[in-house]
Formats: C-alpha cells, structure tokens, sequence
C-alpha cells in the first residue's frame, strides 16, 4: 500500500519536489480549485516562491441527473459546454442558461468572499499550474484545464499529490504537462490518502489567499527561511 500523505500542507510540499524547474520564475502562476486544493496549491507556491491564487470552477450539471455534466463555468465568465450531452439529451439553450445562472451566483458569492475585493489575476501569457488535493474521475479538473486554455496561458500543467491511475494518464491531453506525484492501485477515493483530510472551510481559504496577497508584497527572507508553519 503506497504511503499517505499527512495532510494537504505535507502534499503540496512534496509535490514541490516535483515541479523544481518552476521554481523562483515571475511567469508561474499557481491556481488551486477550492475548496481541498487551496491548502495543497499554497504549500507548492510557498515552496517554489511563486505567484498563487484560487480558480474557480462549478460543474453545470443536467437537472434531475447533476451527477451528469453538461458543461462548466469557471472564474472569468468562461463558458465551457458539453455539446455531446446536451445533443443527446436534446437540452435547450434557456435551460443551459438557468443552471449557468445559479452556478455564476455561486462563483461570484466565493470571488467576493474570497478575494476580499483583490482582482482575480492575469493568465493570458502566464505559466499555469492548476491544482488539486487528488483526481478520482478528473471531470472538475478537466473543466478547469478547458477554462484555463481559454484565458490563454503560455502553458498549463496539472498538478496533483495523487490521482487515480487511468486518470492522470487521461488528462495527458488536457494539459502541457502532468504531474501526479503518488498513483496508487487500486485508488478508490482520494481521502484514502491523507491521514488528516479534514475538510477545508470557506475561512480557511480566505484566510491562506489574503496570506498569499501579502506575501507577494513583502519583502522578506530568502525562500528557503520561510516556513509554512500553521498551516492547516
């Protein structure tokens, strides 16, 4: 049985290990999808010493069926659709645009709740890491990669502490480049792999964005001085 990591702050620092190459650069930007991958995207900036904010993605589900996706919409009014389903389900654009309009409300309730009035930044041009705390299926992830694309970034890699097997190979083709630190078999379920994987609140994620934000501004001691220590 492969080891667990012990929690989300712990993760993010070994997949740090992984991703060296980006270290100290003033292109990379670090977007984690809130809530589980905020922790794990702050401990992975903090340690390369790069930009970090939040990405926010919300799945369009079909009514009646939310498990199943018919599209996304993501931070930046980005609008990403699944023309197989709604084809074959034959959905109607007003429908599509209800739902759209519920999950807007809920992404434009989490930017004001989490930015604190702070511009959401720049991707066009940027080297983007999205991030999560572990990929079952991958279907958020590959929404938020689709989204990424359209705000044009020089490059785009996903990056995660574990992921199912069959899916970090599947989203090969979503991104420049895929990092799935620990891939074990069978997954089941990404909790399995952290020995604390409490789940991460609203507060919390305001409360490590606003760090960021100040971090970027200060000036401080070398990177490898600074010690994310209550971290949660």
């Amino acid at each position: 049985m492969a080891i667990r990591f012990d929690n989300r702050r712990q993760a993010g620092e070994v997949l740090a290990t992984k991703l060296t190459t980006y270290a100290d650069r003033p292109d990379v930007l670090v977007l984690a999808l809130p809530r589980g991958g905020v922790p794990v995207g702050f401990a992975l900036a903090y340690a390369l010493h790069v930009s970090f904010d939040v990405f926010l993605v919300r799945k369009l589900g079909v009514p009646g069926h939310e498990e199943l996706a018919m599209g996304a919409i993501a931070s930046g009014g980005v609008r990403v659709l699944n023309t197989e389903i709604i084809h074959l389900l034959n959905i109607p654009d007003a429908l599509i645009d209800l739902v759209a309009a519920q999950e807007q409300r809920e992404i434009d309730r989490r930017e004001r709740q989490y930015r604190d009035g702070r511009p959401a930044p720049a991707i066009l041009g940027q080297t983007v890491i999205l991030v999560d705390d572990g990929l079952a299926t991958g279907a958020t992830m590959r929404a938020a990669a689709t989204a990424v694309r359209h705000s044009q970034p020089a490059r785009l890699i996903i990056a995660v502490p574990t992921a199912a097997p069959e899916t970090c190979v599947a989203l090969q083709e979503e991104a420049d480049e895929v990092i799935c630190a620990m891939t074990p078999e069978p997954f089941y379920a990404v909790g399995l792999w952290y020995a604390d994987f409490t789940q991460v609140t609203d507060a919390e994620v305001r409360d490590l964005l606003a760090r960021a934000a100040r971090l970027s501004h200060a000036v401080g001691p070398p990177r490898e001085e600074r010690t994310p220590t209550t971290l949660k």
